[in-house]
């Protein structure tokens, strides 16, 4: 049933993103982000939703009478660039053809929607509609294994969807603690308590989630990212309590076998996933320094031809560091354009905080900017042990902060706010009164 009801539904916007091109970023955003296919049995499960949703956005971007002004910043720019590099890296990739370029067409086609998306968030509005977006498609997850871990009393590891980027407890754990400063932020933003309630409570559940993933990358990108939420945070004092109580309590509510197997982080001499990431991590290293600027290319790492090639008796597997990763697949030139996308939206959202404070009107501009910093952080230290490199989550988001920096920029560039403008131009008119300026000119009589 669920699936003849997600078949449908993608029927209507099908026809839909071919007309309003922004209802196509936000029907893939969800596809992209939640694979909700994925969650369903039968024929509609099978189907590729993105690449059909991806067709018609193209096809609603030539045809739709959407405004097609392409505005460039530095994020977007660092996009582009970054699309031109991995295409010259994959022209000189080690790997097999197929697997080079059955990589490579995804993440193309991926950066490629979100350079659409950053000249279709022109508006506050807009910019809500896909933060909302992200935080349902993911916050979906987080409620989800929150329960899971609550339920079981910690038993079991939650898990994201299968055949996805964060299908393993890892890479979930780590996009939940991306996901929670933007849960925060749509909790502030929110004008009805429901809405701010149910938001605090995903956000409880969410943090379960993180914990009962049994990842200790994810232990370590959730203390930081408890810091950095305090640093930011508006009522330091009420936080630096409510903080680590709640990451104390899911903690503390975990059993044995967690707290063991996190104790387990400082002993990496003696623990075989750790002893294997430092040997990829080596391998992904002398990729980079034979080949600085091309490196092995795509799925480099994890060719075993292509590993003996650079250390001979060691064998090819998951990179597990969004930094290896892309140093092994591109060289050194690719790296720092992918590196200079994320500082790129770090500074965007310090430009907002530092133009923007005070102002009322852009106060939610304010709250978006430090949430996203918080998120950064999260993505920066859980990556670090996670095959996150082309994560399009992440990278949509520091498309959202560098869209609501030009929005920010155009808003002051103005003399005074659209709203505030309006509401004086109406105070000078006439008063309407019994038939308003046109009834007092009547009165007057003719002109003599």
């Amino acid at each position: 049933m669920r699936s003849l009801a997600f078949f449908v539904e993608m029927l209507v916007l099908l026809p839909m993103v071919t007309i309003r091109p922004f209802v196509g970023v936000l029907v893939w955003s969800w596809i992209s982000f939640m694979s909700p296919h994925k969650l369903l049995w039968g024929p509609a499960s099978e189907l590729p939703w993105a690449l059909i949703t991806f067709a018609a956005l193209v096809v609603g971007c030539v045809i739709a009478r959407e405004p097609k002004k392409f505005t460039w910043n530095a994020t977007t720019v660092l996009i582009a660039c970054f699309m031109i590099c991995i295409t010259l890296t994959s022209l000189t990739a080690m790997a097999p053809n197929d697997l080079v370029f059955g990589k490579w067409s995804p993440v193309m086609k991926t950066f490629f929607v979100m350079l659409i998306s950053s000249f279709l968030l022109t508006s506050k509005e807009r910019i809500h509609a896909i933060i909302w977006v992200m935080v349902l498609s993911l916050g979906y997850f987080g409620v989800k294994g929150g329960g899971f871990t609550v339920v079981n009393g910690g038993a079991g590891r939650v898990l994201g969807p299968p055949a996805t980027m964060i299908a393993d407890n890892n890479s979930l754990a780590a996009a939940l603690l991306v996901t929670l400063p933007l849960m925060n932020y749509l909790r502030m933003q929110s004008e009805h308590r429901v809405v701010r309630i149910t938001l605090a409570v995903s956000m409880v559940l969410t943090l379960f989630a993180v914990v009962g993933s049994y990842s200790r990358g994810a232990l370590i990108g959730l203390l930081a990212v408890s810091i950095f939420l305090w640093l930011k945070s508006k009522q330091k004092f009420l936080a630096a309590i409510i903080l680590p109580v709640l990451v104390g309590s899911a903690i503390m509510f975990m059993p044995q076998d967690w707290m063991d197997r996190m104790q387990s982080i400082g002993q990496y001499q003696s623990d075989g996933s750790a002893e294997g990431r430092l040997d990829i991590w080596t391998t992904a290293w002398q990729m980079a320094v034979h080949r600085p600027l091309t490196g092995a290319g795509f799925m480099g790492p994890y060719d075993e031809n292509v590993v003996q090639y650079f250390r001979p008796g060691h064998g090819p597997r998951a990179v597990h560091s969004i930094y290896f990763e892309v140093l092994g697949e591109h060289g050194f030139v690719t790296f720092f354009v992918w590196l200079g996308i994320t500082v790129s939206g770090v500074i965007a959202a310090r430009r907002i905080i530092r133009s923007a404070s005070g102002v009322p009107e852009l106060t939610w501009a304010v709250d978006l900017a430090r949430m996203s910093q918080v998120a950064v952080v999260g993505y920066l230290v859980a990556g670090a042990f996670l095959s996150l490199s082309y994560w399009d989550f992440y990278f949509t988001l520091l498309v959202v902060v560098a869209a609501t920096n030009q929005y920010v920029r155009q808003a002051l560039s103005q003399p005074e706010p659209g709203w505030r403008r309006e509401v004086e131009r109406l105070a000078r008119l006439p008063p309407f009164r019994g038939g308003g300026a046109i009834g007092a000119k009547a009165r007057a009589g003719p002109a003599t």
